[in-house]
């Protein structure tokens, strides 16, 4: 084709504005007569381009250069040593690479890979002084929330929260800082081995016991966040496993508060007259059950079967588990207010159920001079207490939602409601006979009655 054709003809700024498309065409090409393989492309929608196109081989390659705003000409100094990039240098530079038998396609491919490789580590170099713990922690807690429980979801929620707002469970109460909200609002990278010890330091002085726990759920997040790829370049997932740090972690060790026989009068006293019932109630249940704090602070009436006397217990482990309701702990249930669908309500609290039983606890053992007995110590009375009427170990563990300890337990025994009920009736007139209450007899009755004409 003639150099004069309007396709081919000398780039000027002017007459690579005034090019156009044609109607009916796509995209139109023109050609420099000055550089040889520069030209322009110009689409429909009046998009401009400067591109190259070169023989390699017997195949015919086009590469495109860039927007045709940039210079068309390499810009030199009076000397003329090149001061800025052209699109005639570069269109000049492709050809001497296919003169030469590379393909500048591959070439353009290793440098777009080169780019995007620069940039994403300058991402993350970025996110190494910007994203902070906290942020990291939100998605460690949304990644993790399906595969636990209610109480864990809660409490690594509480482990970071802001503070300073009302209590989620308990009215009128201001929450304070999470344990790790300090720890957690520093730049990831720098939670580090020092910034560990530090928190750790502070904590075990203060709460010894919380900070072991929250260490362990901070080391759980660590571990986490070294086995994301987003993340393992940031953070630093062995700055909990020094020995400088774990030395200072609390030992909890085993703990072994237990009522004993010769305790039982004292306690059962004290707790009945404690002068709200609900608290009385639950902390009675609590030891005639063994039930684990929130199973049974978790109880529905709808749970509480009095005509067919069982208990549907949501349990952590196993999902449901049903055990038996024994005399005296139906007459308990059976006298308290219906305020809501909580068996152990509370007119005070956020969700209408009872929350923390221990300080009231704490205040029957001050009065009966008792030494201090947790709450999850009521469940490891029952258990041993049970000991007492030789209840077989196995009916122990059905009743308290443990895991069968045994291949014969596991896969062979599956004892059904009544012999529970016989043991574990068994089991309670033998607690309460030690605490000198009486059993509920047939004649109290009607009070349980009346409670099953309610439920119609």
């Amino acid at each position: 084709m003639s150099i004069n054709s309007p396709t081919h003809f000398e780039f000027t700024r002017a007459r690579i504005d005034a090019a156009i498309c044609p109607d009916g065409k796509s995209q139109a090409l023109f050609w420099d007569t000055k550089q040889p393989g520069l030209g322009l492309r110009v689409t429909a929608g009046g998009k401009r381009s400067f591109i190259f196109e070169g023989r390699l081989g017997r195949q015919t390659i086009r590469v495109t250069i860039g927007p045709a705003s940039m210079p068309i000409r390499v810009p030199k100094d009076r000397k003329g040593n090149p001061t800025g990039p052209g699109a005639d240098g570069e269109a000049l530079r492709l050809l001497a690479l296919v003169k030469a038998g590379a393909d500048p396609r591959a070439e353009k491919a290793a440098t777009l890979a080169r780019e995007t490789a620069e940039r994403e580590a300058a991402k993350k170099e970025r996110l190494r002084h910007d994203v902070t713990g906290l942020e990291a922690w939100a998605t460690y807690c949304e990644a993790r929330a399906p595969h636990w429980g209610d109480r864990s979801r809660a409490d690594h929620a509480a482990a970071a929260q802001p503070g300073g707002e009302p209590h989620p469970r308990v009215k009128g109460r201001i929450s304070q800082p999470g344990p790790l909200r300090a720890l957690l609002a520093l730049p990831l990278a720098r939670l580090d081995t020092n910034a560990v010890q530090t928190w750790l330091k502070a904590e075990t002085t203060r709460r010894p016991t919380v900070a072991a726990l929250h260490f362990r759920m901070l080391r759980a997040f660590l571990n986490w966040c070294g086995e994301h790829p987003e993340l393992s370049g940031i953070v630093q997932p062995d700055a909990h496993r020094p020995r400088a740090v774990r030395e200072l972690v609390p030992k909890t060790g085993t703990k072994s508060d237990c009522l004993q026989r010769e305790q039982l009068a004292l306690w059962f006293k004290a707790v009945r007259e404690l002068p709200n019932p609900v608290h009385a109630a639950y902390l009675q249940a609590a030891l005639l059950t063994g039930a684990r704090r929130e199973e049974l602070a978790g109880l529905r009436w709808e749970d509480v079967d009095f005509r067919w006397c069982s208990l549907t217990i949501r349990d952590k482990v196993e999902g449901l588990r049903v055990i038996p309701l024994t005399p005296y702990v139906s007459h308990l249930l059976a006298a308290l207010p219906r305020r809501n669908g909580w068996v152990f309500s509370s007119p005070t609290a956020a969700d209408g159920r009872i929350t923390d039983p221990r300080e009231a606890h704490g205040r029957a053992l001050a009065a009966a001079g008792l030494p201090h007995l947790t709450i999850h110590g009521l469940r490891r009375s029952f258990g041993t207490l049970c000991e007492w009427v030789e209840m077989p170990a196995g009916v122990v563990a059905q009743i308290q939602g443990h895991k069968p300890s045994a291949t014969a337990e596991k896969h062979y025994r599956r004892r059904p409601l009544d012999l529970l009920r016989m043991w574990h009736q068994k089991a309670e007139a033998w607690i309460l006979d030690q605490a000198g209450l009486p059993v509920p007899s047939a004649s109290e009755e009607p009070a349980r009655l009346r409670v099953i004409g309610q439920q119609g």
